[in-house]
């Protein structure tokens, strides 16, 4: 006859910290752990919260550039920017385009020496003058300079200090050319220019966001396209004006007379 097998005799526990032991491999087998459950849904409250933050930044970001379409006002996309635009233009006026790039140790001097010129005939209303900032120079020098500080130019013409913007970052270039600027420099001349309280938070949020980035990446390849690859360039009525035309009997500064003559002369 076949041997008949009896059923394995269950054991229990052997003491009371068997026991314990078992009762508590019991419980969690019963559901998932607590500590568990809390940790990830600690981890994906935190993660809810980055990402609403991200979300809140780049909604903000979008509503100051616009989705990236931000112009300047009173211009467009690929055209320059009009300073002095409150100014009362005198009949036959010539229009005057300066095409310069912050970084630009020629444009520096030609605004050390002509700048005070420019800034005269457009206040009274005998050019229309109108900057075409160019970024190149962030390129050639290896660094983001010339673009961070055509949008703080551009931020500042929002509050209406571009010229005072644009003239204190040229009095503050680099003796170095590829220093370039720190966001706290380019700050303490939108301060120098005027730009207080309510406005020079709204500076601050405006390049920071880099409103106008795209702007200036266009007009910069516009006007390559158009010819000009070399700063400053001065166009008169369209025409460029050769700057040499522009230089003393010394040869080493620029005579403001003769650049007078020239706008005379462009003069309807």
């Amino acid at each position: 006859m076949g041997k008949s097998s009896r059923p394995a005799r269950k054991q229990g526990p052997v003491n009371d910290r068997q026991a314990k032991i078992q009762a508590a491999a019991a419980s969690t087998s019963k559901g998932p752990n607590k500590i568990v459950i809390g940790t990830v849904v600690a981890v994906l409250a935190v993660i809810a919260i980055v990402v609403g933050a991200i979300w809140q930044q780049n909604s903000k970001t979008d509503s100051i550039t616009d989705g990236g379409k931000a112009v300047p006002a009173g211009t467009s996309m690929g055209a320059g920017f009009t300073a002095y635009a409150d100014a009362t233009l005198k009949a036959g006026a010539p229009t005057l385009d300066v095409f310069e790039d912050f970084q630009c140790p020629a444009c520096k001097l030609f605004e050390d020496q002509m700048g005070p010129t420019v800034a005269s005939l457009a206040r009274e209303g005998k050019i229309k003058a109108v900057y075409h900032i160019k970024t190149f120079l962030d390129d050639n020098l290896g660094n983001d300079s010339s673009m961070r500080a055509g949008i703080g130019a551009l931020c500042a013409a929002d509050a209406g200090k571009f010229e005072a913007f644009h003239d204190a970052t040229y009095a503050g270039q680099p003796a170095k050319e590829g220093e370039g600027w720190t966001d706290a420099q380019l700050h303490a001349f939108a301060q120098g220019a005027g730009i207080t309280g309510t406005a020079l938070t709204t500076w601050d949020e405006c390049t920071k966001a880099k409103k106008y980035q795209n702007y200036l990446s266009d007009l910069e390849e516009v006007t390559f396209k158009a010819g000009v690859k070399s700063t400053p360039t001065l166009k008169l009525n369209g025409t460029v004006l050769d700057l040499n035309t522009l230089v003393d009997s010394t040869g080493k500064a620029y005579d403001p007379a003769k650049f007078t003559a020239a706008i005379t002369a462009a003069t309807k």
